[in-house]
Order: structure tokens, then sequence, then C-alpha cells
């Protein structure tokens, strides 16, 4: 039975990448018990990524009447995530005591549904303010929105393209989900 246990997770790292051991033995954003950030330790550095995307971008008036929209988008994104990331906490034990590698993966699949969902409407509510940034805005702005979306977890590389690198997602794009 483990055997088949072992056969069954193996072929599952190798057919869906990103999917590895991490999705029933690594709780959201590596935390650990030791390393776990509290919920006002997250909610302060949102707000630190969220400011220094503002002042980065040096906005104008006219700029800045389109901010609010991104910044209730980004905040309502956070707020999500660490209600998904708390959710992922309480399972991913419980799971990995069980080795249920299919729930887990589905675990991993909502995660990955919900922060779809989430970068969209980011982006739509980005769309009207990116729309009137000046080149060296716009520039910065996809360095800087990729700390507010990304924080310190290592997030997706290359900032939405804007150093030539690739655009894609950390291994495990919901990792904290």
């Amino acid at each position: 039975m483990n055997k088949h246990l072992l056969i069954a997770a193996t072929a599952a790292a190798l057919i869906l990448p990103g999917v590895s051991s991490r999705v029933l033995a690594e709780p959201p954003e590596h935390a650990t018990e030791h390393h776990e950030l509290s919920a006002e330790d997250m909610a302060a550095f949102t707000d630190a990524r969220i400011a220094a995307l503002k002042a980065g971008l040096k906005l104008t008036p006219a700029e800045e009447k389109n901010w609010p929209t991104l910044e209730t988008a980004l905040r309502d994104a956070a707020k999500a995530h660490a209600s998904r990331a708390a959710e992922w906490r309480e399972k991913a034990k419980e799971l990995h005591e069980k080795h249920n590698v299919i729930e887990g993966i589905k675990l991993h699949a909502k995660g990955l549904l919900a922060r779809g969902a989430e970068m969209e409407k980011i982006a739509d509510a980005a769309k009207p303010l990116f729309d009137t940034l000046d080149d060296a805005q716009k520039r910065r702005f996809g360095i800087l929105v990729h700390h507010v979306l990304h924080g310190h977890d290592g997030g997706m590389h290359g900032h939405w393209g804007m150093h030539g690198g690739a655009s894609s997602e950390h291994e495990d794009a919901e990792h904290h989900e």
C-alpha cells in the first residue's frame, strides 16, 4: 500500500510541475512554527509594500485619481491571501499526516484558481492607472507591483517580463494557499 502511495506521489510530482511533496509537507510561504509571521506583521508588510508602490510611481494629481481602485484591489487580494494561508495551515498538517496526496493536489488547485481570479481583478483595477503612466513609471510599476504581489516569498521571476526574464510564478503559484 505505501509503495503504491509513493509511486502515485512521485508520478504526480513529475506530471504536475510545481506540485511536489511541498503540497503536503510545507505550509504557506515556507512558514514553520519558528518563522511564521503574525497577521499583524503581514498587514504591516502589505501596507509598506503598497505605500512603496505608490511612492515609487510618483503619481501626478491626474494619475492619483486612479490610485484608490488599485489600492483597494491589492488590499482585498492580501486579505483573501491571508485567509487562504490560514486555511492551508489548518489542512496541510492533516493532509500530511494522512498522506493524502489527492486532497493536497485539490487544495493546491483551489488556491491556484483563487489566485488567478485575484490577479485578474488586480490587473483590471490597475489598467486605468497604468494607461496614464509614462514609460519610466511603467517600468517602475512592473518592478514595484512584483514586490506588492509577492512580498518576501520569491514569487515570480522577471517582474512581469520587465527584465526580459521568464514571467512565471514560483514553482507553487499558490505556495501559500
